[in-house]
């Protein structure tokens, strides 16, 4: 994972936010302007997402997010990092 400074730079830098929490945990809490992909449907939908662009991938704790950085990683995407849990990573954003 990144540091909370870098992940801040990413994001203010036009890093897109990827949460790949399942639509109900999502539904319960996000973070403004983020994405939700959930993991088990991530595949499917990488066709639909620019390899070019910086990706902040977050999940409930860490787990999901990194397991969806590798997918990408596999799948052409450079620019993707595992911001960690969603929570943290909103209380850094404030």
């Amino acid at each position: 994972m990144n540091s909370k400074a870098e992940l801040r730079e990413l994001l203010e830098n036009g890093a897109s936010l990827l949460d790949v929490r399942t639509k109900s945990e999502y539904a319960s809490g996000n973070i403004r302007n983020s994405k939700n992909i959930p993991l088990d449907e991530l595949s499917k939908h990488l066709q639909k997402l620019d390899k070019t662009q910086c990706f902040v991938v977050v999940c409930a704790s860490g787990m999901r997010s990194s397991s969806a950085v590798s997918l990408m990683k596999k799948n052409g995407f450079s620019n993707c990092h595992n911001g960690g849990s969603w929570i943290n990573f909103r209380l850094i954003i404030l």
